[in-house]
């Protein structure tokens, strides 16, 4: 395994170069100068506009992964309830005066099949506006990080891995 990581020596303006080496589960670490033609890159500095452009992107990278994981949630409790929907009619048609368990937040209740088949249409509407509120939060993001790439990319094409 190599890891090469690149750092400011105390002397200022001199670049250094440590090299991480594993033997036999042990670490070697070397320390070199880098020559002047390693020091030389073509890559644009990174002013403080751009770090804010960067660090956004960071954010709503993360904001992504959280929304499209809170979306999936939401889609597999809308799945439960469209079980549940086929389960009621199906109890529904032996008898109406039937108790059933209803979830309501983390407890079961007992009701009635014809409540619970109102509970459930109106958490399924809640639901539905739900999902439809994150997923427009998760395309402006998408939009929003689409945006910030091609700005990034523009000024440091490949020096920068956004992906």
């Amino acid at each position: 395994m190599y890891q090469q990581e690149e750092g400011e020596t105390s002397a200022g303006n001199l670049r250094d170069t440590v090299a991480v080496h594993q033997f036999d589960g042990s670490w070697k670490f070397e320390m070199r100068m880098l020559t002047p033609a390693e020091e030389e890159t073509d890559a644009p500095e990174v002013d403080w506009e751009d770090q804010q452009r960067i660090n956004t992107f960071s954010k709503l990278n993360t904001r992504c992964k959280d929304l499209e994981e809170d979306l999936e949630k939401k889609k597999e409790d809308r799945e439960a309830l469209d079980d549940l929907s086929t389960e009621l009619e199906t109890i529904e048609l032996m008898d109406e005066g039937t108790p059933v368990l209803y979830r309501v937040g983390e407890a079961f209740l007992h009701v009635p099949v014809g409540k619970a088949q109102k509970m459930m249409v109106a958490d399924q509407e809640c639901l539905a506006r739900e999902i439809n509120a994150l997923q427009i939060r998760l395309d402006d993001c998408i939009q929003e990080m689409k945006s910030l790439k091609a700005t990034l990319y523009a000024k440091f094409g490949k020096a920068i891995n956004l992906d």
